[in-house]
Parts: structure tokens; C-alpha cells; sequence
């Protein structure tokens, strides 16, 4: 049923392996800036992305952004509460996702529920199932009822972590840990924020 929602444009509240999101296709643009109004803050912000697998993430980065490093994070917190900010191959570059449109943040959650839904539909768009500056529920009711508007399908996982990904921007000469979640900095082998 996932599936056919997000493919029809829909929004999803879904259980991934650290918070509840709310997600839709990444590649249908009205999808996308529903997720901003559900959430109640500006496209300034962007969306992450949730994929299948690495393959599927490489297809929306530049490849020369890929180094040793990248590669073995990748290895090590794939699948994963690690979210990496990448610059954005030209096949993302048209993404609907609100920040910077040559970046993309992408992560391959620990959930082979979300992983199987990225396989059949694509990448994900996801946020946090939470208002802008409110805290995440752990229950997947509570999850979409605090969301600004309705959504399309609500997936009941049991009760969630309320810790969100680290999130790693690797776009410039030195990573920069822009979150710091499940992951710390000095298991990345960097200062803290």
C-alpha cells in the first residue's frame, strides 16, 4: 500500500530505524512541498533524502565527491543513522528538496521496510514526523497527528528511538558534522560540532 501512495504522490508516515519520518517520492515536485507545508517551516531547509542502497545514493551525488573517506563511512554506517550531505550529480540536480539545490543529503536507513519501499519507488524525501522545532513522537499516531495537515498513510512501526541520524556535510574541503545524532564526531574520526 506504501507503495502505491508514494508512487500517486502521497505522503507517508513511516518508521525508519531512528525516528519516525513523513516522506514521498523524491522525484514528484508537488509531493515534495507538501512535506514542507505538513511540517510548518520554509524550503530553506531541506529535505533528506532515504535510499535502497548505496548504489542508489551514488546515483544522486557527484561521483568525484566519493573519496576514501566517504567511502568508508558509507561501508561502516550504511545501513544506518548517518545522513551525508554530498554535492548532487546531475541526475538530482532537478530534486524538489528546498535548501541548496547542488547539495543532497542522503542516507541507507537500518530499516528493510524503508530500504524495500526506496527500491520499489525510488528515493525518498523525508523529514522528521514532527512540527518545526517540536519534538519527535514515538508513536506513529501521535507522529502524523502533530504534523500541520493530513497525510496519506500513516505506517505503524511500534514505538520509535527519538534520536535523529547525524548528518556529516562533505561538500567542502574539511566534513562538518551538522548534526550530531546516534553517530558522534569522534566515531567519524572528526571534532564535534
Amino acid at each position: 500500500m506504501a507503495v502505491g501512495v508514494l508512487q500517486a504522490g502521497g505522503t507517508v508516515v513511516l518508521p525508519t530505524d531512528t525516528v519516525y519520518g513523513v516522506g514521498a517520492a523524491a522525484s514528484i515536485p508537488e509531493a515534495t512541498r507538501v512535506l514542507f507545508a505538513l511540517k510548518d517551516r520554509s524550503d530553506a531547509q531541506p529535505l533528506a533524502v532515504l535510499v535502497a542502497d548505496t548504489a542508489q545514493a551514488l546515483e544522486l551525488v557527484d561521483p568525484a565527491a566519493i573519496d576514501d573517506r566517504v567511502q568508508a563511512w558509507m561501508g561502516r554506517w550504511w545501513p544506518g543513522p548517518l545522513t551525508l550531505v554530498l554535492p548532487r550529480s546531475e541526475v538530482a540536480r532537478g530534486l524538489e528538496l528546498g535548501g541548496r539545490p547542488d547539495t543532497v543529503g542522503v542516507r541507507c536507513p537500518d530499516s528493510a521496510f524503508v530500504r524495500a519501499l526506496a527500491a520499489q519507488v525510488g528515493p525518498i524525501a523525508t523529514t522528521s514526523a514532527n512540527r518545526h522545532g517540536e519534538p519527535t513522537a514515538t508513536e506513529a499516531g501521535a507522529a502524523a497527528a502533530s504534523l500541520d495537515g493530513l497525510v496519506d498513510l500513516v505506517v505503524d512501526g511500534g514505538p520509535s528511538g527519538t534520536v535523529a541520524s547525524t548528518v556529516v556535510d562533505v561538500c567542502g574541503p574539511t566534513p562538518k558534522v551538522l548534526r550530531e545524532g546516534t553517530v558522534s564526531a569522534a566515531d567519524l574520526g572528526l571534532s564535534s560540532l
